[in-house]
């Protein structure tokens, strides 16, 4: 049977998701008969211009923001590298020290680590094997020279939620701006930036079922930054480039959808992880789970296999039909153990054993069977050839 034959069951939402038709149809004027440059004067770039307003109305109230507070960009990596170059950049004179986690997404560390090649220090802070960051460990980190805390709300490989508002409590009361990533957290779980208390925070369109190169930073009024793109006006000076005005449109309409359906979403989706990951540890010994039980998105579960390679896991579901990841879609093309499986204490062999599935509106139970059917046969007969694998002992215990 060929792959374009099989009933596809995707579970890679963290990744990216497909493009709800109700966005591609508010996109659709944007990409053709609207064809105006929203910095044109003329009536087809006054109603770009309407548009990409109305967008950015939209995807402000998704998180309790004012309008004006929003900056779009190409996605949430360039907004990550807006937030975290742009306060570094701006504030040098001030200081040279940032404060992040071992376990952020690789558009915050491999920032960092180019601001370490220029001339600024970079505390990376430990996690605990949940993968969570004590607010304690980030405020005693905190010095005279410090500039800015990154720490993102959501973990995109294991799902747990930080603690950014105690974080950003202690941060504010030694006058430290906090950025947080909350890509992986927009459309499922709430999601206000005036509680939460971040002065950056990173969105991202395409992880809530709008378009790939769009997403957004949202800036709390005071907090400066020096631009990464210049040649114009653009986005109040802080990105020129003509917007994407289709993708812009598309990120507003799929913002206002996952705002509007996030307690149902959250509610249905968590049921079915969690019946997920009871049939898959029932079905499958040795076992790990990895995460935090009770702080993570209600769509994310990882689980790391003992004696196998992930991505053998991930080749085997694939020819199923069954699309997983081992981690971040970001650095799928990297060999070495994922940052974050190491960061929480895992050996490398068992790192390299995990497996993410990231749930999805369109997930169902009636789903469950196929999967855990493929994944069972998948990781035994990868096993079977393993010179590593053990028999676990009768009456043995799951992790």
């Amino acid at each position: 049977m060929n792959q374009g034959d099989l009933p596809f069951i995707y579970l890679d939402h963290n990744a990216t998701t497909p493009v709800r038709p109700e966005v591609e149809e508010a996109m659709l004027p944007y990409q053709g008969r609207i064809c105006g440059n929203a910095s044109s004067l003329h009536t087809l770039g006054r109603q770009s211009r309407q548009a990409i307003e109305e967008a950015r109305d939209r995807v402000a109230s998704a998180i309790g923001a004012g309008s004006e507070d929003i900056i779009f960009t190409g996605c949430g990596s360039e907004s990550d590298n807006l937030a975290v170059k742009g306060v570094a950049w701006k504030n040098r004179s001030r200081g040279t020290h940032i404060i992040t986690s071992r376990v952020e997404h690789p558009a915050v560390i491999e920032t960092c680590r180019y601001l370490e090649k220029n001339g600024f220090r970079v505390t990376y802070v430990p996690v605990d094997e949940a993968g969570l960051v004590s607010p304690d460990a980030v405020a005693e980190a905190i010095t005279p020279e410090t500039v800015l805390i990154s720490v993102m709300l959501a973990n995109n490989e294991v799902g747990t939620i930080q603690p950014v508002g105690e974080i950003a409590a202690a941060a504010r009361a030694r006058g430290v701006p906090v950025h947080t990533d909350a890509v992986q957290a927009l459309g499922k779980i709430p999601l206000d930036v005036e509680q939460l208390g971040a002065d950056l925070v990173t969105l991202s369109a395409h992880k809530i079922y709008g378009p790939k190169g769009v997403g957004a930073l949202w800036r709390r009024r005071g907090v400066k930054l020096e631009p990464l793109i210049h040649g114009g006006e653009h986005e109040k000076g802080l990105r020129a480039g003509t917007e994407n005005t289709a993708g812009i449109v598309g990120f507003g309409r799929a913002a206002e959808l996952a705002a509007a359906e996030l307690e149902q979403y959250a509610v249905r989706v968590g049921q079915t992880r969690d019946q997920l990951e009871q049939e898959i540890m029932a079905a499958i010994d040795q076992v790990r789970f990895n995460g935090h039980r009770e702080k993570r998105l209600p769509n994310t579960l990882n689980l790391s296999f003992e004696f196998v390679e992930g991505e053998g896991i991930l080749l085997g579901l694939d020819s199923a039909g069954i699309a997983v990841s081992t981690g971040s879609a970001c650095s799928s093309g990297s060999l070495e153990p994922s940052h974050v499986m190491l960061a929480m204490g895992l050996s490398p062999v068992d790192a390299q054993g995990a497996i993410r599935f990231s749930l999805g509106r369109d997930n169902r139970l009636e789903q469950i069977p196929s999967i855990v059917s493929a994944l069972k046969e998948t990781v035994e007969r990868l096993r079977s050839i393993s010179p590593f694998y053990r028999q676990p002992e009768e009456g043995g215990e799951k992790d």
